[in-house]
């Protein structure tokens, strides 16, 4: 049914193949569009779109070290460093 295709990336003009995998997976999932850039270019196009987090700094609340946070501290509410947030968590 489904058959390898040679396509061109629009951004890099590489030729790659979209396979009959591929093809298929897109059927199940609804995709009517073929794939425009090659899976090198998409890689790069997902990391350079996801959001970079801000850091903050901030002293653990339980043993004193310096850390950073992806949140902004508020004064009166504790901050653990990573290794005293993995302590405090149940164990699954």
């Amino acid at each position: 049914m489904y058959q390898d295709e040679k396509l061109v990336c629009e951004d890099c003009g590489a030729e790659f193949i979209f396979t009959a995998g591929e093809q298929e997976f897109y059927a199940e999932k609804g995709l009517v569009n073929k794939p425009k850039r090659c899976p090198e270019c998409r890689k790069n196009r997902r990391s350079n779109n996801r959001r970079q987090r801000r850091m903050y700094e901030a002293v653990c609340s339980k043993c004193g070290a310096q850390t950073q946070v992806p949140f902004k501290p508020v004064p009166g509410r504790e901050v653990f460093c990573k290794d005293c947030f993995s302590k405090e968590q149940p164990a699954e």
